[in-house]
């Protein structure tokens, strides 16, 4: 019998997700974590339970930070939608518009589209030494002369941090407002959605400590640091255990982002309701819709691994991405097993975030089936597409 007090509400006919819950502590080895489902920019699941901090023995609390990995590449897309929709950025035009320096060795035809899409051949920066992935300029200023690495548009190679310092550096120069400040003025602050890129000494005092398992995807890149998949983790500090001050406190859009699974709930859930029934959102409606749509289906270079690339945006392609039975799902998945995503056919939006991060590069054992319970419930409750639930809300 599990022990572990869950904390939280959940709407009656969502009792099964709190149930699948309990067991990933009782059964699943779960040692601190979150768990958000909302319909319609509404919560139905809110809970949350089990250690923060294993050394002091500190609960996770309702407003405890976790590190969310690269779920902050599907919050980054939201950000880069709502600039494009309002024009101050534009997908297709080259990024040396904004970042004439960005053009040298042959990249002067490099898009965002492209970037977002991870084909500008770009997945690691050159020659940069250990500890420097925290220092914005010292990224930036790497990347500008640097060569690609493939021609660009024709090779899917995951751009693990690059992608972030890129789009980041774009947006920076076309609004004068850093990343992570940008962020929480356009899209989370008025969505009262918590997520940041980089966190204040007191916002870092309510971080969960994150718990890397053997082979962890950091084991992975040390491994074989000259490899591809290692070079796009390094220039990262050989100690980094993603509780450091440093990479606390760092902007590096696609990849360190903290916040609630409440807040990337409901972000999804607010774009998925836009999809569903035209509701207001933070991202105008074409831009959305571009933003999601299919931009290859394939293996991806550093990985080998099969899946569906948009925007910004993993595409749903079970059993690797779950995030539910419809293919137009949308979101990113974080390395250790958080998972953020919105269905538009139903107006959900998903977040799980726990602490202890699993080995390996999919999202593991613990955050598929809290999204099947989610549905299940949605199947019982007859609340799966868009028409139904229209019906129960109107």
């Amino acid at each position: 019998m599990n022990s572990t007090p869950i904390q939280g509400e959940c709407a009656p006919g969502f009792e099964q997700v709190r149930a699948v819950f309990e067991d990933n502590f009782a059964e699943r080895g779960e040692v601190g974590a979150a768990v958000a489902v909302y319909l319609r920019g509404e919560p139905v699941v809110d809970l949350w339970g089990g250690i923060a901090d294993a050394q002091s023995g500190r609960p996770w609390a309702r407003d405890t930070l976790v590190c969310m990995m690269s779920v902050a590449k599907g919050v980054l897309a939201l950000l880069v939608h709502r600039l494009a929709s309002q024009g101050v950025i534009a997908l297709d035009q080259p990024i040396t518009r904004w970042w004439p320096e960005f053009g040298a060795a042959g990249k002067h035809t490099i898009t965002l589209r492209q970037v977002l899409a991870h084909v500008a051949g770009l997945p690691y920066a050159d020659g940069l030494p250990r500890g420097s992935l925290y220092d914005w300029s010292r990224v930036t200023e790497a990347l500008a002369p640097q060569a690609p690495a493939f021609p660009p548009g024709e090779v899917r190679c995951y751009h693990s941090a690059t992608m972030g310092f890129i789009v980041g550096e774009v947006l920076r120069r076309a609004t004068g407002t850093p990343i992570g400040e940008l962020l929480t003025a356009e899209l989370c602050g008025p969505l009262g959605a918590e997520f940041r890129i980089g966190l204040s000494p007191s916002e870092q005092a309510r971080c969960a400590t994150m718990i890397p398992s053997e082979g962890n995807i950091l084991d992975i890149a040390r491994a074989k640091p000259e490899s591809l998949f290692g070079k796009m983790w390094f220039p990262i500090a050989d100690d980094e255990d993603f509780n450091s001050i440093a990479w606390r406190s760092a902007q590096i859009p696609s990849a360190n982002g903290h916040g609630t699974a409440r807040g990337v709930a409901r972000l999804y859930s607010v774009v998925a309701s836009q999809l569903a029934w035209g509701d207001p959102g933070p991202v105008g409606l074409p831009a959305l819709r571009e933003g999601i749509a299919e931009q290859w289906a394939g293996r991806e270079h550093s990985t080998g691994m099969f899946w569906r690339q948009a925007l910004g945006f993993f595409l749903n392609w079970p059993p690797n991405r779950p995030m539910g039975p419809n293919p137009a799902a949308f979101g990113h998945s974080g390395a250790g097993g958080a998972q953020g995503f919105g269905d538009p056919d139903s107006g959900l939006g998903f977040c799980y975030s726990p602490n202890r991060m699993h080995s390996g590069i999919d999202i593991g054992p613990r955050a598929t089936p809290l999204i099947e319970a989610a549905f299940a419930c949605l199947q019982t409750l007859n609340l799966t597409s868009r028409n139904s639930l229209a019906k129960r809300t109107n």
